[in-house]
């Protein structure tokens, strides 16, 4: 790669147009680099080939990103002299950016000027401007309940900007049907509108204190804010797992990815493997292949992957084997990831001898749950705060739910100050459960039986909250008998040929057969995501079945591309008549692209895999501690420095309470960490009113 290069770049995608803004330089180590203002420091360094950012100071372990979302702090960076984390640092022009090797003399920097913290009272603040505190915001905003909207981020929308598939839920409540990143867009222009509320971005909470204020830092200064109610609608963090080389570069959050490649254009990686199938990590399996990578795999360690089917579908009918029973038991490479070895695991989730297999990949993506972010809340309620939560800070659920229980907890706050008396619908705490819905019963998948005409064919198998099918039929063909939203969607009645079912499923479960012109050679209409250089006109593709089996090929008549749908298209297929109805999509990766190596890797014993990062403190450490006798997790802390680091513990100590039960140690006899005061790590001088633009 040349100097100055940002080629690391996603050039084409079928969702989004990657261009990108203003082209800025920079300096990484010396190095001439070029990247996009006001990027994140962290996404302009993978442009420009840099995984490296540099070397932990206990072992000399390369350090890369991990979160991407500033929970951590694997990316902190010598960015102008100060230690920052380049994940939430926006790159500007001339920016001199180091590594933080060992323990690195700081460069001079001038001190900030000085003016006392400014201190506002408002209704009401909101941490956390993603889907469910967007929706409170409008719903507060409405009926003039004066609101403060706070995110650490550059924009709106939280997780939604990283959505490029369309939502599952309900049409009327959540925008089913529609991608994240324009639900986004959708919500912001709403709250433009609303002249009582005001948006802060890039501005961090860094604590509650007992004067039932919150301090929050903006890049103008420190700013104390004293609400009548706080709502925490800050998300989730993302669970991380310990397994030899699981701290090397390459292996990162699958919200990390989503980051790099959806928000950034970042073309991060050549060849992934997933381990996770809950909806995250099938979600950003599917993310990779629309932006042009090999997903090798994807690992899952109980009998079925926890997700919704059409998800699981979606990426095996493209060619993705999806391995359930089993789990990654060692990540390899020494500067960065090269191979991943998993392994079958037993009733116990224990691997099982012999059945290792190693695939060689640059990229390994941790999706095995989320955790709420609700340390805000809790502080809060001690310190008698009127704290309330929406989102999945209060529980983990599909960003749909998200947005329904912002839009409740919004009206909720504005009945309790007298802004309104609108009264909740009894119904909608059916719906807000029914949207948390994680997947319902399966049914055994029917084959269609009609031979002629057009009809579609419905090749969703799960009850799920889901009715953009039914929503946007012009003639109410599909509909459902037992439930509005999770029952499963029939059709009945002469159909038009529309194609709007197709385009609008956010499963790409719906296809269209077409036997009117020649019974013996019908077209099937199938929905594609991945873009048009993937397939030709003229040219036979493989076509698979709705779980991604086999059924022979068909030749590609014409590409449609749908105004109503940017970024699906429509493959109109000639295919045989036998086959027809069983089409549900077609194959991008075959199975030598994603076939393991002869042999399988040898790896590190378990007690060298890193427990805690930021110290890079082993699993064997902390285990010997527990098994002589040690309970105190604050006496941990002080004998290895596990949850010492920058992150405050937040990737630890999770993974120190598993461990603790694997030891067989119960619940009650462990004493957890003494809780820091701070939520994220800041120089003394911004309390003391010192403004920055860092």
């Amino acid at each position: 790669m040349t100097p100055e290069s940002d080629s690391g770049r996603i050039t084409r995608h079928p969702v989004f147009d990657p261009a990108g803004g203003r082209t800025v330089r920079f300096t990484f180590n010396g190095r001439d680099l070029k990247g996009r203002e006001g990027e994140a420091v962290s996404s302009a360094l993978f442009a420009g080939g840099v995984r490296v950012f540099g070397h932990h100071h206990k072992d000399g372990g390369a350090q890369g990103i991990y979160c991407a979302n500033g929970q951590c702090a694997q990316c902190t960076l010598i960015i102008d002299g100060v230690p920052l984390k380049s994940c939430v640092t926006p790159l500007r022009e001339g920016m001199d950016v180091r590594s933080l090797e060992g323990l690195p003399e700081l460069l001079e920097v001038p001190p900030p000027g000085v003016d006392p913290p400014e201190r506002i009272e408002t209704d009401v603040l909101i941490l956390g401007a993603g889907p469910s505190g967007m929706a409170a915001a409008i719903e507060l905003g409405k009926v003039g309940v004066r609101t403060i909207l706070a995110d650490d981020k550059d924009r709106l929308g939280g997780k939604l900007v990283l959505q490029t598939h369309k939502f599952f839920g309900s049409v009327e409540d959540c925008h089913a049907g529609t991608r994240g990143t324009e639900i986004a867009r959708i919500l912001e222009r709403e709250i433009a509108e609303l002249p009582d509320v005001d948006v802060w971005l890039q501005s961090i909470a860094l604590g509650v204190y007992s004067d039932r204020t919150i301090g929050i830092r903006r890049s103008d200064g420190y700013k104390i804010v004293a609400p009548k109610t706080l709502l925490v609608s800050a998300g989730a963090r993302e669970k991380s797992i310990v397994f030899p080389g699981c701290d090397l570069p390459g292996v990162y959050g699958a919200g990390a990815f989503q980051t790099l490649v959806n928000r950034d254009a970042v073309r991060s990686s050549d060849r992934i493997f997933v381990l996770g199938g809950g909806n995250v990590g099938l979600i950003a399996a599917y993310h990779a292949l629309q932006a042009d990578m090999t997903v090798v795999g994807l690992a899952e360690a109980l009998e079925t992957c926890g997700g919704y089917y059409v998800h699981a579908d979606k990426i095996r009918r493209l060619g993705v084997p999806i391995y359930t029973r089993h789990t990654v038991i060692a990540a390899h490479g020494s500067e960065g990831l090269e191979a991943v070895t998993v392994a079958a695991v037993d009733e116990a989730f224990r691997p099982i001898p012999g059945t290792e297999k190693t695939y060689r990949v640059d990229t390994l993506l941790i999706a095995v749950g989320l955790d709420p972010v609700n340390e805000f809340h809790e502080k809060a309620l001690a310190f008698g705060v009127d704290s309330r939560l929406a989102g999945d800070a209060e529980e983990i659920a599909e960003a749909s739910a998200a947005m329904f229980s912002g839009k409740i907890r919004g009206i909720e706050i504005a009945r309790d100050l007298g802004a309104t008396d609108r009264a909740i619908p009894e119904e909608w705490s059916v719906k807000a459960e029914v949207l948390k819905s994680p997947g319902g019963a399966v049914h055994p998948y029917e084959e269609e039986t009609r031979r002629e005409g057009i009809y579609p064919i419905l090749h969703c198998t799960q009850e799920i909250p889901c009715n953009p099918c039914m929503t946007v039929c012009p003639n109410n063909l599909i509909h459902t008998e037992d439930h509005p939203i999770l029952g499963m969607p029939e059709f009945d009645g002469d159909c038009t040929g529309c194609m709007k079912c197709v385009t609008i499923c956010p499963g790409l479960a719906v296809t269209l057969v077409d036997r009117r012109k020649d019974p013996e050679s019908p077209v099937v209409i199938v929905p594609f995501e991945l873009g048009a250089w993937r397939v030709a006109e003229g040219e036979e593709i493989a076509v698979v079945d709705h779980a991604g089996e086999a059924l022979g090929r068909g030749r590609l008549l014409k590409i449609l591309r749908p105004k109503s749908t940017p970024g699906t298209l429509l493959l109109r297929i000639e295919a045989p008549a036998a086959i027809a109805n069983r089409i549900a999509g077609v194959r991008v990766q075959s199975p030598e692209e994603t076939s393991p190596e002869p042999e399988p890797w040898e790896s590190l014993l378990a007690d060298d895999a890193i427990l805690c990062r930021c110290e890079r403190v082993t699993v064997g450490e902390i285990r010997s501690l527990l098994r002589g006798g040690v309970r105190d997790m604050n006496e941990i802390k002080a004998l290895t420095r596990c949850g010492y680091g920058a992150c405050g513990g937040k990737t630890c100590r999770p993974l120190l309470a598993r461990l603790c039960r694997e030891e067989g140690i119960p619940d009650e006899e462990i004493t957890p960490f003494t809780d820091r005061p701070l939520f994220a790590e800041t120089p003394l001088g911004w309390f003391s009113g010192g403004r920055s633009d860092r």
